[in-house]
């Protein structure tokens, strides 16, 4: 029997969704979308109820699994903002250290503030994320 996906993509309306972002994180989402949006020049779309997501992508694995999900995208939490889809490949190791406070975890690079990171860095991830994961799975801007 195969398994639902878990996070679904739905089309994004902006201003319900910003209204559910936390008072303090809300500028920092809007930057967030913008530089996203330029950098892909993709739509977002909402992943789940938080993650705002650019682009698709679609897998099967060997074991038959398949399904879709985000190619690059961003949740503003609470404590931190949680970064989806930059840190894969060695050019995302290369500019991890230019890009200024962060943390990584097993595929999610997390930032305190928006203020505190290199914005050309933060392009440079996004666009590094876009074609590596061009490069394992076919990509598509929705």
């Amino acid at each position: 029997m195969r398994q639902a996906a878990k996070t679904t993509s739905a089309p994004l309306d902006r201003a319900a969704w910003l209204a559910g972002v936390e008072a303090a994180r809300r500028p920092e989402a809007e930057r967030l979308l913008e530089i996203f949006a330029t950098t892909t020049r993709w739509e977002p779309r909402l992943w789940g109820p938080s993650i705002v997501g650019f682009g698709r992508y679609v897998y099967r694995y060997d074991s038959g699994h398949a399904g879709e999900s985000l190619v690059v995208g961003f949740s503003p939490r609470t404590a931190e903002i949680s970064l989806y889809g930059l840190t894969g490949g060695a050019e995302a190791e290369a500019l991890l250290p230019a890009l200024g406070p962060h943390r990584t975890g097993k595929a999610c690079l997390y930032v305190r503030r928006l203020a505190a990171v290199d914005a050309a860095v933060l392009t440079d991830l996004i666009r590094s994320g876009v074609k590596d994961m061009a490069v394992r799975w076919p990509v598509f801007p929705l």
